[in-house]
């Protein structure tokens, strides 16, 4: 059974860190992934599986969140263009965040 609660906590420190992060341009993202899926898996217990299944969880978590707000920003961007401007940067935000999902 999944423990949101250790996934929730996981995601939070991978942001936390990733933000932190951000003086070491990929060092720093990929400690604060490291971290942040440790640390899910460490509060989730149960195994080595248990572990690595909440770790998972806690990154594609933040991957399905970061993709919605970048493809909301995109979205947003083209409403300075006008009608035609935001209708195709609202099908590329779409896009965006589908991919993010998928």
């Amino acid at each position: 059974m999944t423990n949101w609660r250790a996934v929730f906590v996981g995601f939070l420190l991978a942001t936390v860190f990733g933000i932190v992060g951000l003086v070491l341009p990929g060092i720093g993202q990929l400690a604060a992934g490291l971290i942040g899926g440790f640390v899910a898996g460490y509060m989730a217990g149960g195994g080595l599986g248990s572990g690595l299944w909440h770790g998972l969880l806690a990154g594609s978590l933040g991957g399905i969140i970061g993709g919605l707000l970048i493809g909301v920003a995109v979205g947003l961007a083209g409403l300075a263009l006008g009608p035609a401007g935001g209708a195709i940067s609202g099908a590329a935000g779409l896009g965006i965040f589908a991919f993010a999902v998928v």
